[in-house]
C-alpha cells in the first residue's frame, strides 16, 4: 500500500512558518552549540536549553561583583538580596500576577514546590485530594501527605485514545468528594498539569475556576506548559503553581518556584522550620515563629548566585515572544504527528503508534509513540534508545514518571494491578511481565525555544531509514529497566 500524500514536504512550507524566522536566526548565533557533533537535540519536555547570551550574563554578573549570603546585613548581602528580591518582581510580571496577591517561593525544582504543598496543606476527613490520572510523579507523590492525614484520595481517569479528561467525570470526582462523609463547601486540593509531560495533551485552564466552583484548591502543575504557552494568572487564578526554570530556559538549573497565592499560602502549616524561615527559636524554651512571608518556605540559603539568572532568562524568553514559540513548536508538532501517522510498512501495517492526539488540536509540542515491525510487533524502546543515540538523537524513553498516563495509553485496568499482584513485584521487568505487556515504555520527542525545521526532518528521516520494513530480528542483550 502506497503512503498518503503530505501535503507539505517540510515544515518551511507550512503557512505561517517563515514569520517564525527569527528562531532560526537565533539557532545559528546563540544556540549554534546545538549543532556541534551532528548531533539533534529533541528533549525539550526534559530540560530546555541556555542560550549563550545567558551563560555570559552569569559570568559577567559574578565577576562584576561581589555576593554574600542574604541573611546577613553587610554589603556583599545585601547586593545578592536585591538580586534575588528583582528575581521575584520579574517571575510575578513575567505571569502577570499582581504581588498583591501572588507570592514567589523559590525552590530547587518544581517537585520541590510540590512537596511544600503536600507536606503543609491541611488535608483530613473534611479535606480530600483529587488528581488526574495524568500527573508527574512529583504531583502523585502529595497523596502520600494526604493519606497520612487521613484523607481521601481520588483519581479522575483518562478516557480515549487521545488521553484526555473528560470533564464531565471531573465533575463527578469533585461532586462525589463535596458530598457524604467530607461534606458541602469543605476545602480540598485538586491538582493536575496544565500540559502531560506524557502525551502533550493541554488541560482545560478553565478547571481552576471549575474546581473553585466545587470548593476547591488547585495546584496547576505548569512545569510543562509555560516553556511554550502564555500563562496569565490575572486571568487563570490557581491557589499553587509549580515551575522549573530549566525547562522554560535552560538555565539556571537547580532552582524552581511555587507561585503562591498570599491567601492560601497563609493556610499552610508546614511540620518543621530550618535556618531562614523563623524569627526566633528557643531551644529550652521548645518554641519557635515562623517568619511571615514566603521565606518562611525557603529553607536555608537560597541558591542567590543563580536565581538572578532566571531574571535574564525570563527577560530574554520575553524578548524572543512565548507566542512566536508558541507557533514555531505548534507548526513543528502538526508536521511531525502528519509524518508518522502517514509512515506504513509495506505490509500496510503503521510503523508509529502514537498516544495522545494525533493533530495539534489541544496539545503541545510533546510526541510520545512506539514503533511497530512489519508483524505490528512493538519495537522495544530501550533498543530505540540506543540506536537513537548511536545516530545523534537527544530523545526520551521510558514512562517518562507518569504512571497514570502510561496505564491509560497501554490499556492496563484496575483488575490488572491487583495488589495481590503488585506485592510480589521488585523489579519494572517482573512487573512488566505479570502484566503481559510488550514493552515498558514508550520513545518521546518534544520540541522548545530553539527547534527547527531541520531537526524534525532528520528525526522523520532517521526513523524511516531505521525501521521502515525492518523485521525485530534478534537484538544485542538490552539493559533492564531501573525506574519509572
Amino acid at each position: 500500500m502506497p503512503p498518503e500524500p503530505i501535503p507539505h514536504a517540510s515544515p518551511t512550507a507550512l503557512p505561517g512558518f517563515a514569520a517564525t524566522g527569527r528562531i532560526d536566526e537565533l539557532r545559528a548565533t546563540e544556540y549554534r552549540h546545538l549543532d556541534t557533533a551532528g548531533q539533534v537535540y529533541l528533549d525539550y519536555a526534559g530540560a530546555g536549553v541556555a542560550a549563550q547570551a545567558q551563560v555570559r550574563e552569569h559570568h559577567d554578573r559574578l565577576l562584576a561583583g561581589l555576593y554574600g549570603n542574604p541573611h546577613s546585613e553587610n554589603p556583599s548581602s545585601a547586593a545578592a538580596g536585591s538580586l534575588v528580591e528583582s528575581a521575584r518582581r520579574a517571575v510575578l510580571d513575567f505571569f502577570r500576577a499582581d504581588p498583591s496577591e501572588y507570592a514567589v517561593v523559590f525552590t530547587p525544582n518544581a517537585s520541590g514546590a510540590c512537596r511544600l504543598v503536600g507536606e503543609a496543606y491541611a488535608f483530613g476527613r473534611a479535606a480530600p485530594l483529587v488528581l488526574t490520572w495524568d500527573n508527574h510523579n512529583s504531583v502523585n507523590g502529595i497523596r502520600e501527605y494526604a493519606r497520612a492525614a487521613g484523607a481521601a484520595v481520588r483519581y479522575v481517569p483518562l478516557s480515549g485514545p487521545e488521553l484526555r479528561v473528560a470533564e464531565s467525570d471531573l465533575t463527578r470526582v469533585l461532586d462525589a468528594s463535596r458530598g457524604g462523609r467530607w461534606g458541602r463547601g469543605r476545602r480540598g486540593l485538586f491538582a493536575y498539569p496544565a500540559q502531560s509531560n506524557f502525551s502533550g495533551v493541554q488541560h482545560p485552564l478553565g478547571w481552576v475556576e471549575l474546581a473553585h466552583q466545587h470548593g476547591y484548591d488547585v495546584l496547576l502543575d505548569a512545569a510543562g506548559f509555560a516553556p511554550t504557552n502564555r500563562l496569565d494568572l490575572s486571568v487563570v487564578r490557581p491557589e499553587f503553581v509549580c515551575l522549573s526554570w530549566y525547562k522554560l530556559f535552560g538555565y539556571p538549573t537547580g532552582v524552581g518556584a511555587l507561585l503562591a497565592r498570599r491567601d492560601a499560602l497563609a493556610r499552610l502549616r508546614r511540620p518543621w522550620f530550618a535556618g531562614g524561615t523563623i524569627r526566633a527559636v528557643s531551644v529550652q524554651g521548645d518554641w519557635h515563629r515562623s517568619m511571615d512571608d514566603e521565606s518562611a518556605f525557603e529553607d536555608g540559603t537560597l541558591n542567590f548566585l543563580s536565581i538572578p539568572d532566571v531574571e535574564f532568562g525570563l527577560r530574554w524568553l520575553d524578548s524572543i515572544g512565548v507566542d512566536l514559540v508558541h507557533a514555531r513548536v505548534g507548526l513543528l508538532t502538526e508536521w511531525l504527528l502528519a509524518r508518522l501517522t502517514t509512515l506504513r510498512h509495506a505490509s500496510g501495517q503503521p510503523l508509529v503508534q502514537v498516544y495522545g492526539p494525533t493533530t495539534g488540536a489541544g496539545r503541545g509540542g510533546t510526541v510520545t509513540f512506539n514503533l511497530r515491525d512489519p508483524d505490528g510487533v512493538l519495537v522495544d524502546e530501550r533498543l530505540v534508545a540506543r540506536e537513537s543515540a548511536a545516530a545523534g538523537f537527544a530523545l526520551r524513553t521510558g514512562c517518562f514518571c507518569n504512571p497514570g498516563a502510561g496505564e491509560g495509553a497501554f490499556g492496563i485496568s484496575r483488575d490488572s494491578l491487583r495488589r495481590r499482584l503488585l506485592a510480589r513485584v521488585d523489579t519494572i521487568d517482573r512487573y512488566l511481565a505479570e502484566l503481559r505487556l510488550p514493552t515498558g515504555g514508550a520513545v518521546r520527542v518534544s520540541f522548545g525555544l530553539a527547534s527547527t525545521a531541520t531537526d524534525a526532518e532528520r528525526f522523520v528521516d532517521f526513523v524511516q531509514s531505521t525501521y521502515l520494513d525492518r523485521g525485530v530480528g534478534v537484538e544485542a542483550p538490552l539493559p533492564p529497566r531501573l525506574r519509572c
